[in-house]
Formats: C-alpha cells, structure tokens, sequence
C-alpha cells in the first residue's frame, strides 16, 4: 500500500497482520479519489473503521485539511500514528481507539466526506449512515463513501433517514456508494 498522489506520494504504508483489516485495494482507492479529488482541498474528513487509515492519509495527501480516524482497534490505532509519522501528516490527525457509535454520538464537528468501511462480514452500513446523518457528523454538502461488497445498499433504510445513494462505483468486487442527504 501507497499514497499514490498530493504531498506524501509514494509513501508506503504498513497494515496490521492478518485477517482483521482488509485494506481498499489500489484500484478502488485510485478510483474513488478521482472522483473527489477536486473536492477536497481545505475539507474535513472522517475515517471510522479507520484499519491502516489509508484513505483519511490519502484525502489529507490531496489536500484535506483535517483527518480524524477512528477505530476500536488498539493495533489498528497505532498502525494509523505510524503511516501518518512516516507520511508527515500526523500534525492534520486525530486519532482515536473508540468505537464508532461512541465516537458518533460523542462528537460535535462536521465532516465534507466520511469513509465508512466495516468489516464486510458485519453488514452494519445502513445502521452506520443512520447514526451519522441522526447525530449530525456530516456537513450540509457532504458525502458518505460505503466501501462493500454489495451492489445495492437498502434504499429504503436510506429512505426513512433521509438519505440516498448519489453516486454507486464498482472496482473489480469492491462497490463503493456514494450516499448523500436527500
């Protein structure tokens, strides 16, 4: 794993051993950041689930102003500090072992795009976009990137929340929704 472009480009990142943390492949990643990359300068960004924190080091490669990542891991946590020392971006990371409906519902900030990739297994995502659109974390114009498995998510618990899909991607088995508010 890399950043691929913006100030730490080229730079390699670690990910915890084994089963636990299953990074966005190379081609999701490049993909779903072509289709944000000229929305994100000076934005805010959350990474829940956060594994390696690629994608939060990413959007903060290219120009985000602020990355704040959580997981529940301990190894994941630490994984996080590390590729963001290694990357020189630490000083625009908040980094935080919690899980994410604590975090959720403790937080009071906004954020332009919120990076949302659970465990596949758990099949938690409609539960997910529930809680961050109920305890107000994303901002009036912003975007909930659902990295899945799935072709389709449930329009209708999107429906009762007030949210929709506006954009859907597919990466070889990866799909990644782009779900907004209504």
């Amino acid at each position: 794993m890399r950043i691929i472009t913006g100030k730490a480009r080229g730079t390699h990142l670690d990910t915890v051993a084994g089963d636990a943390v299953r990074p966005t492949t190379e081609m999701a990643k490049e993909g779903l950041f072509s289709s944000i990359q000229f929305d994100l300068d000076g934005r805010r960004v959350l990474d829940l689930f956060a594994g390696s924190g690629q994608l939060g080091l990413e959007a903060l490669s290219r120009g985000a102003e602020l990355a704040v990542f959580i997981d529940e891991s301990e190894k994941s946590v630490e994984m996080v500090k590390r590729n963001a020392q290694r990357a020189k971006l630490f000083s625009q990371c908040r980094v935080a072992r919690m899980d994410y409906t604590d975090f959720l519902k403790k937080n009071k900030e906004t954020f332009h795009f919120i990076f949302v990739d659970p465990p596949y297994h758990m099949d938690i995502m409609p539960e997910i976009v529930k809680k961050i659109l109920r305890y107000g974390a994303l901002a009036e114009d912003g975007v909930i990137l659902c990295e899945n498995d799935k072709p389709e998510l449930d329009t209708e618990a999107l429906d009762a929340v007030g949210a929709e899909v506006k954009k859907r991607y597919k990466y070889g088995k990866t799909y990644i929704h782009a779900v907004g508010k209504k």
